[in-house]
């Protein structure tokens, strides 16, 4: 076994990850690539928990553009990541890992309820724990809810896995020019208005000194690499 730099960590996956080449819904590729970079580190002896947003099937803010309000709308969202966490449990679970989806929002039949103590205790009897339904409430982000549970699960860092190689000072994918940071304050992401996570997520994370590991999730073997102490991607802390 590699000696682990992380041992319990929270990946955070955007929706539109899960699109691949797609411009809707779930490529079945991309969901099986995700499956196996997890199951990597899984082996590896990290605690896994995943946060998923729901962005590739529908996003309340956009809806609040189009006249649904914002409330029903965010909740729609919520249904949106349970989808993609069922899709990504049920991928886990082919690579013969074993697996808890857990939902803010009550629906017993497909998930469990969530509660600190069960998440915890599933991750030590090496489930992966993936948190669905976001925080169940409106007006908080998945990012949000990725720190939220990072916080209250006690991990040693969140993974943001994203299509870029860290944090820049601008899109690195309109500009070629763009400068990547390898390390970042907390303060600086905010000052400098980088869309690495929102401002409530960010403060969370900084209260907490929570670090945030922004990465490519893209490159396979990098989930790997970081949970073993190597530098990639762009390290986010006080």
């Amino acid at each position: 076994m590699a000696k682990l730099k992380y041992k319990r960590v929270l990946l955070k996956l955007s929706g539109e990850s899960l699109m691949g080449q797609k411009g809707f819904g779930i490529d079945p590729d991309k969901l099986d690539f995700f499956a196996s970079e997890v199951k990597q580190i899984h082996d590896a002896g990290v605690e896994v928990g995943i946060v998923i947003g729901g962005g590739n099937i529908f996003r309340g803010l956009s809806a609040s553009a189009q006249g649904i309000d914002r409330v029903t709308g965010d909740q729609m969202g919520m249904l949106a990541t349970m989808i993609n966490s069922l899709a990504l449990q049920n991928a886990i679970e082919q690579k013969g890992v074993f697996s808890r989806l857990m939902s803010s929002i009550h629906m017993q039949e497909i998930a469990e309820p969530y509660i600190r103590r069960r998440a915890i205790r599933h991750l030590e009897k090496g489930r992966i724990v993936i948190f669905g339904a976001g925080t169940g409430h409106p007006y908080f982000s998945t990012d949000t809810a990725a720190s939220l549970r990072a916080v209250e699960i006690q991990a040693d860092a969140i993974m943001k896995g994203t299509r870029v190689d860290g944090v820049f000072d601008s899109d690195p994918e309109k500009n070629p020019d763009a400068l990547k940071f390898e390390n970042i304050t907390y303060i600086d992401i905010l000052k400098k208005n980088l869309r690495v996570m929102d401002l409530t997520a960010i403060s969370l994370c900084q209260e907490n000194n929570l670090p945030i590991i922004v990465f490519n999730m893209d490159q396979p073997g990098n989930l790997l690499s970081l949970v073993t102490g190597e530098n990639i991607g762009t390290l986010v802390t006080h």
